[in-house]
């Protein structure tokens, strides 16, 4: 075992509160510990440490989780990583190509600027003020090590609404992070409990939302009740008329009125 792989470490910054993030971070299938970290960002921190069994260093650990989060949920995922030669980040946002920047060990860039352009607009920061301070990351600085620069991309965050925890900081320990984690206000444990747990609480959060209504309860079971009612004699006045296009749509309006008659019906039993 390297000292490499012994002294990284690493977080998973979410741009979502924690009841969202946790039904998608049980697919993960990982044990972690999840923590609010500021009005709109969610901390998550790892109680494992993958990178020193399976194979993989550290970074590629954080890609391969920061993707797996993006690719099945609205909002974008910021890993954070560090060990002993070297910290840098990764930005995964929905099925768009992930965008990375490397420091070595020193504070030396080792990324290209474009990535930090990308990441800029990605998260939505201000095109000025924000990439100014990004831009002086990529440049040589004799007095910025590689917990220096997370530390300043953090920092131009803040301006975003991240607000990490007291103890969740680059260049910790891994053992140091999980404890830190688990003394917070708030902070749950996640871990996988098969997929029909982990449907459910998705279903639960999708729910509690804005679509919330039509999917479950009375304004849905109307909703589905007017497409059965619709779709009926559209369907056999289309058959009649063979019209194609009208048994077609009718059918659709009776296969999704009976659908959601069947998900109200099932999610009340469950």
């Amino acid at each position: 075992m390297s000292s490499d792989a012994t002294t990284a470490g690493a977080l998973l910054l979410c741009r979502a509160d924690p009841a969202t993030v946790a039904p998608a971070a049980q697919l993960l299938r990982e044990s972690m510990l999840l923590t609010q970290a500021g009005p709109e960002w969610s901390a998550l921190v790892p109680e494992g440490k993958p990178w020193l069994h399976g194979g993989e260093p550290v970074d590629t650990v954080l890609a391969g989780w920061a993707a797996a989060l993006a690719v099945s949920s609205p909002w974008p995922v910021l890993a954070l990583w560090w060990d002993a030669e070297h910290s840098g980040y990764t930005l995964a946002s929905g099925f768009r190509r992930p965008v990375g920047y490397v420091w070595l060990a020193n504070g030396t860039p080792a990324g290209e600027d474009e990535a930090m352009r990308t990441f800029a607009a990605r998260l939505g920061l201000d095109p000025v003020l924000d990439m100014e301070s990004l831009e002086t990351l990529t440049r040589p600085d004799s007095e910025a090590d590689a917990r220096a620069r997370l530390l300043g991309l953090l920092a131009v965050l803040t301006r975003a609404g991240l607000s990490l925890p007291a103890g969740l900081t680059p260049g910790e320990s891994a053992d140091r992070l999980r404890e830190s984690a688990r003394v917070q206000p708030g902070a749950r444990h996640i871990e996988w409990s098969g997929w029909r747990d982990a449907v459910r609480a998705e279903l639960d959060v999708v729910e509690s939302g804005p679509a919330g209504p039509w999917l479950r309860g009375p304004r849905a079971r109307r909703v589905a009740l007017a497409q059965l009612a619709a779709g009926v004699p559209l369907t056999v006045w289309g058959l009649r008329r063979r019209g194609t296009g009208w048994a077609v749509a009718g059918a659709l309006l009776v296969v999704q009125g009976a659908l959601g008659l069947a998900y109200d019906r099932l999610r009340a039993w469950d």
